[in-house]
């Protein structure tokens, strides 16, 4: 092949870089390039394995559409014919040299080189290569053409040729016939297709089916951008030195090996989905003939197909009015009860899925992914895309991500909780603790409560070593550096994802304004500087004293949440004196825990009110903002709905966590709630096992909860609906898109409850896992089950949800980043004020038996316990005890010159919290920037890639127009030259 390099820089100089749409729409029909006969040709190669993967719909909608929807490709039908043969002899007569300049060696897992067009290549390799897919394993077809399942599906027109791609629904009973009738004319106008046909259930239900035709299909394609597969990809793997060759055969039994591992999805259970093996370019039916087609009624993806659908009834009037267009505005009117896309049919099977194959994608993501058995294997995420969108898709990789993250936390935090399990009895403090029976600790209580025995508490000092030892701190350290990871791993994830799927380049259409905010603000326009056209504007001052009311809203809420844990904590303090004076003895020993078990069931039942009550008052403060887009009312309703519902389940974790036992006082002195009540002490043994206590107990109730009001409600109700249906109908035959129906509508704010739940559990997760390690693995083990329920709601309980695009997790990424900042926070805090490590740290080197000589023999702890314990005269209780108790802090005795004031040792624990704090923090930013600054958000390989690739497709279309002028020459008897005239 020539390269007219000079030609191309000259033309891109006199064209630009970017060609317009109008430009575009200009051109006439284009013959295929030199440049792309070989891809063309490879296309043809591999037509009859790809064909083998199409979908239900073979050559069945040309047929159905009437003469003025099935325009030929180019203006002149003769040329058309003539064209094609042309392009059929250019086919066959491509030599190989053409071949191997353009089509090398094939797979997404070779690597390649930036090497010029003149290169001279390998030619043996590249015959290796260049072998057509093997066809003889069985790869899982759709079923052929059996019009009958597909008619008594509902997933035609009566016709049994027209294949429905929208579904609305209305009552007959409903009065807003005028409207449906003029958005229906003006749809009609557009270029779809509708049929009407009432419910089998309901008679007063009426489905009107809708079908894109591919010249409306391809109109709408070419006006909103949408990126379609025009060329196989090609890479060139070089020869590689020796070294290298024993590095690839290692990987090559590496990737041998993961076939064979269980969890890895078995490839030849899933089609082929080649539109990630191609380049992809903006869809012009000026140049359609460069895009690969091979049957019109899979060119354009199902999820393709609902996408332009909805865009068309989002973009249609329905009455005379700048403001009066859009399906959402007539459901919101009533006009219309649902608008939604069917389903690809049944997804259960009576004949076996591994002998006859899967009946449609649906059936095989149930058989593949949301079955129950499948909790150990990968996710298929190209086949979730295929069917739910990239939205929906990136939120399922994100999950798989987290919960393949979290084994490595859930494997430690284990380890840490086994190594306090294994040197609990060599614990010298919890020896101490268990063998003081002659210490008698201070009352707990002003008047039911007597003096305890230390020893009393060897069971809550050996269950607050497991979770308080040596391994702490390393922990804590671990996981912020776990979190950081994380979520720096999956920012490189999503690039390549973004890349598998398509999305590099796709930006997002400007979106249609919130009907709320058109009504509101209809009377003030200001033209939009990316449209050019006018439109509402909500003016700034009006903006900023909404959005100072929404956060007055917002601080109102938290303080009503402070308020709840206040009442809870007085709860406490009132029902101690009780349950340490109960009858039955096991309470009345155990009063403390039962104490705190009580007050944390009744927090949670609080919590779980309070939720529902903040979703509806974050609802109404989100709509009195008016935000002008739906992304910006998710985005602000979304983060409403994380403050609350994270400082709802965490308000009384940091009570527990930095209050409780703080500010009691010591005995004779003891602080008292409104002057009546005496604060709550921790136990003999510290505070972190009420922290423990608190976070196991809501953590595990609360994934209970979701789960059931996930999974459980919508299949109670799905239950019902059926019933109603089969007490209704005897022998009647349901169609599909009724069926769908019958389903439960996927949540009004799309995938927010699933990001807020599973960015909540991340923080439990990360926050105060320094005071409960087994937390990751709670999260693991709630996470595959997770997986599975989210699968099986999607494929089986819900309405397919349109299939939407985007290129990340949104607002969830901040919010993750700032849980993460904030977890490295509280983690310090939590070591250093709410347990024990820097008391018996400072013991150990400046007051123990280590403090002047070192002895293997002796631990440096020995002692400790003792020197926690302050001394108290019970003389002065005027109760006519005598002696002394001991209670937790460090005072002076009573026969000190300053009888209880806090010792030099205080400020020594004091000073080494604080130091502690400062250290902790600056160590784990330090790494965790230092690591955020090693990983690359894009890897070096797919950044080459991709700036590869672009060129390749710029060369590919500069090479289209010089053969279109050269073309033009021709025609026009102008001799042809092999550069741009």
């Amino acid at each position: 092949m020539v390269h007219h390099s000079g030609s191309i820089q000259s033309f891109k100089q006199q064209k630009g870089m970017n060609i317009s749409k109008s430009e575009i729409a200009k051109e006439t029909s284009l013959k295929p390039s030199r440049r792309s006969l070989p891809c063309l040709a490879q296309s043809y190669a591999y037509s009859k394995s790809l064909s083998q993967s199409t979908s239900l719909f073979q050559s069945i909608e040309s047929e159905s559409q009437d003469p003025t929807s099935v325009t030929s490709i180019s203006a002149d039908k003769a040329e058309q014919v003539n064209t094609e043969e042309e392009r059929k002899d250019s086919v066959l007569k491509c030599s190989f040299t053409d071949l191997s300049d353009i089509c090398l060696a094939l797979g997404k897992d070779k690597d390649f080189t930036d090497e010029s067009e003149h290169a001279n290549y390998d030619r043996s390799r590249l015959i290796k290569d260049f072998v057509p897919k093997n066809n003889s394993e069985p790869k899982p077809r759709l079923p052929k053409n059996d019009m009958n399942y597909i008619a008594s599906s509902g997933l035609l027109f009566k016709d049994g040729k027209k294949r429905i791609d929208y579904i609305l629904v209305y009552r007959k009973s409903n009065i807003q016939y005028d409207k449906r009738n003029t958005f229906e004319k003006n749809l009609r106008a557009e270029g779809l297709m509708l049929e009407k046909e009432p419910a089998v259930a309901n008679p007063d239900i009426m489905f009107i089916k809708i079908h894109i035709p591919w010249d409306t299909l391809c109109k709408y394609a070419e006006r909103l951008n949408i990126r379609m597969p025009f060329r196989k990809k090609s890479y060139y793997t070089d020869r590689r030195s020796k070294s290298m060759g024993r590095v690839q055969k290692y990987f090559r039994r590496i990737k041998k090996w993961m076939s064979q591992n269980p969890m890895v999805l078995d490839k030849s259970a899933f089609p082929d989905l080649e539109d990630s093996d191609c380049y992809t370019g903006p869809f012009s039916r000026a140049r359609i003939h460069h895009f690969i087609i091979n049957n019109k009624d899979t060119f354009f993806s199902n999820a393709t197909r609902s996408r332009i659908v909805y865009h068309m009834l989002q973009h249609t009037k329905y009455e005379n009015g700048i403001s009066k267009v859009g399906i959402c505005k007539l459901i919101n009117n009533g006009s219309y009860i649902a608008a939604f896309p069917p389903h690809e049919g049944a997804y259960k099977s009576n004949q076996p899925i591994k002998t006859h194959g899967p009946q449609n994608n649906r059936h095989l993501l149930y058989e593949r992914w949301a079955r129950w058995g499948m909790w150990y294997k990968h996710q298929p995420l190209d086949l979730i895309r295929l069917y739910f969108g990239e939205k929906i898709g990136l939120y399922f990789a994100w999950l798989g991500w987290y919960t393949g993250m979290l084994i490595p936390a859930a494997i430690v935090g284990l380890c840490v909780f086994f190594y306090g399990i294994l040197t609990m009895n060599a614990s010298q403090v919890s020896q101490e603790i268990c063998k003081a029976t002659e210490v008698f600790m201070c009352p707990l209580c002003d008047k039911n409560c007597s003096l305890q025995r230390l020893n009393e508490s060897c069971i809550y000092a050996k269950v607050t070593y497991l979770f308080d030892n040596g391994g702490t701190v390393f922990f804590a350290i671990f996981m912020a550096i776990w979190a950081t990871v994380f979520l720096e791993f999956w920012k490189r994830r999503r690039s390549t994802l973004t890349y598998t799927w398509d999305l590099i380049e796709w930006e997002e259409e400007e979106e249609t304004l919130r009907p709320q905010f058109e009504a509101k603000y209809y009377k003030m326009e200001r033209v939009n500087p990316i449209s050019g056209k006018p439109e509402p504007h909500q003016p700034s001052s009006d903006k900023v004293t909404r959005l100072l009311v929404s956060i007055s809203g917002i601080f109102f809420m938290i303080s009503l949440v402070i308020t709840a844990v206040f009442a809870v904590v007085v709860y406490r303090l009132v029902v101690m004196e009780q349950f340490a004076s109960f009858k039955w003895n096991f309470i009345k020993q155990h009063w403390q825990f039962a104490t705190s078990a009580a007050a944390v069931c009744i927090n949670f039942v609080i919590i779980m009110a309070l939720n529902v009550a903040y979703e509806k008052i974050a609802y109404l403060l989100t709509n009195l903002e008016y935000p002008r887009t739906e992304s910006e009312w998710e985005n602000s309703f979304a983060l409403k709905m994380f403050l609350f519902q994270f400082v709802n389940l965490n308000s009384s974790i940091f009570y527990i966590a930095f209050f409780l036992g703080r500010f009691v006082g010591h005995p004779g002195k003891y602080n008292k709630l409104f002057n009546r009540w005496r604060l709550e002490e921790c136990h003999p043994s510290g505070c972190l096992i009420d922290l423990c206590l608190q976070m196991g107990v809501i953590m595990f109730l609360k994934q209970i909860w979701n789960n059931f009001m996930e999974l459980g409600y919508p299949l109670i109700q799905n239950w019902w609906s059926r019933h109603k249906i089969k007490r209704g109908i005897q022998d009647a035959s349901i169609p599909q898109w009724e069926n769908d129906w019958n389903l439960q509508p996927m949540n009004i704010h799309g995938l927010m409850d699933e990001y807020l739940e599973m960015v909540l559990q991340f923080g439990f997760t990360t926050i105060f896992v320094a005071a409960f390690p087994l937390a990751p693995l709670l999260a693991l083990l709630n996470n595959i089950i997770e997986i599975r329920l989210d699968a099986y709601k999607f494929v089986t309980q819900w309405r397919r949800p349109l299939p939407a695009r985007a290129t990340d997790i949104g607002i969830w990424y901040g919010i993750l980043e700032g849980i993460g900042i904030l977890a490295v926070i509280t983690n310090a805090f939590v070591i250093a004020i709410t347990s024990d490590y820097i008391p018996r740290f400072v013991y150990e080197y400046k007051y123990g038996p280590c403090a002047t000589h070192f002895e293997y023999s002796e631990s440096c702890l020995t002692g400790y316990v003792n020197n926690s314990l302050s001394f108290f005269d019970l003389s002065e209780l005027g109760l006519g005890k005598s002696g002394y108790c001991r209670y937790r802090d460090y005072r002076g005795p009573p026969w000190s010159s300053k009888p209880y004031e806090f010792t030099l040792q205080y400020w020594h624990i004091l000073a080494a919290r604080l130091a502690f704090i400062i250290v902790f923090e600056h160590l784990v930013f330090g790494i965790k920037s230092f690591i955020a600054y090693l990983i690359p958000d894009v890897p070096k390989n797919l950044y080459d890639r991709i700036r590869r690739e672009k060129y390749l497709v710029q060369e590919m279309m500069y090479e289209a127009e010089l053969e279109h002028l050269q073309q033009q020459r021709r025609k026009s008897g102008h001799p042809v030259h092999h550069e741009w005239p």
